[in-house]
């Protein structure tokens, strides 16, 4: 978080308003993360189901009152402030989805599978008419990596494959003209480089003019003179990668390489079936945004707006992520989970 806030300041042009606003964000993500942490798993597991619901709830009111920003309506104004519900549902979905599993571990069936697969296409289908490509695949991977733990046969998980490949040119047809354009430029981003190929291109530039040790904090070139497009949300990698160099982001990739270890190690002595996947879905989940942001800025995977965790500007996904890390922290100190 302080390599962020570090990244942050030279992304923003040294704005304090922007750095002292994401500290708010991780202070508030913070005191969240140490209640959820000292909250016994069995009030965690209570929680599942009306977590759910209310996330549901609130994506069925962002189809009917959500704010139109750039095309999409992904936002709810709720008074005091705006919420995007899909960031609620990372955390939601995974943790219902374990309860599920738990409740019919010990009659678990092919049809326990599909009933927690509804689980998870209904609120994806909504998020998906936002809309919203980028969390959508990234709640269902959450979703994904829980049927995975809880035993989903090889053979079930092939075929879903190979029927995803098979369904791919209906995908294509109802996706969105800037979606296809952003998978059509993942392969030649040259054939729009001031359009839907920009990001890519700029990213590229700043990642690759880095180097070896980087230009130096606040000196880089694609930064400062604003060639960088989001540079402190979603390509804040970029800005990082150009200031810090292939050194800077070998210590970032350590960093991220503890945290996850770390998380694996709670997951594998996790005691019961709910922990073990709810522990392991958010580890799995934290790990594939990582990847999915690093692969979208350096060229290798299409833009789909996925932020950086614990580094990119915003409070949502902050206090999201910081929220399942809490989730992390209470199955690490209360071991024992007495069903009642």
């Amino acid at each position: 978080m302080l390599v962020g806030l570090l990244a942050l300041y030279s992304a923003t042009g040294a704005n304090m308003v922007r750095v002292n606003n994401q500290m708010i964000n991780m202070l508030i993500a913070l005191v969240i993360m140490w209640l959820v942490a000292n909250i016994p798993l069995q009030q965690i597991m209570r929680l599942a189901l009306p977590l759910y619901l209310l996330g549901f709830a609130l994506l069925i009111g962002v189809a009917l009152f959500g704010e139109i920003n750039n095309g999409a309506r992904r936002w709810l104004n709720i008074g005091i402030t705006r919420i995007q519900p899909s960031e609620l549902m990372k955390i939601a979905i995974p943790l219902m989805m374990a309860w599920y599993f738990d409740k019919h571990e010990i009659t678990l069936r092919l049809r326990d599978y599909i009933g927690a697969t509804l689980l998870l296409i209904l609120p994806v289908f909504l998020i998906l008419r936002q809309p919203d490509l980028g969390t959508a695949l990234l709640i269902t991977a959450s979703g994904f990596y829980v049927l995975f733990l809880a035993g989903l046969s090889w053979r079930i998980m092939a075929g879903l494959v190979i029927t995803a490949a098979g369904s791919l040119p209906v995908l294509w047809s109802i996706m969105h003209d800037y979606q296809r354009r952003r998978i059509m430029t993942l392969f030649d981003p040259s054939q729009d480089p001031l359009g839907a190929g920009y990001h890519t291109i700029q990213s590229s530039i700043a990642i690759g003019s880095g180097g070896i040790t980087g230009k130096g904090w606040q000196n880089g070139t694609q930064t400062q003179l604003d060639f960088l497009p989001e540079q402190s949300t979603d390509f804040i990698f970029a800005v990082f990668s150009e200031e810090f160099g292939l050194i800077g982001n070998t210590v970032l990739l350590l960093l991220y390489l503890i945290v996850i270890g770390r998380c694996m190690v709670i997951t594998v002595n996790a005691s019961t079936q709910f922990t073990r996947l709810i522990a392991g879905s958010i580890t799995l989940t934290f790990f594939t945004y990582i990847f999915v942001n690093m692969g979208m800025v350096s060229g290798i995977l299409p833009v789909v707006g996925v932020p950086l965790p614990l580094i990119s500007y915003g409070g949502t996904s902050m206090v999201t992520m910081l929220l399942g890390f809490g989730i992390l922290m209470s199955i690490q100190t209360h071991p024992k989970l007495i069903k009642t």
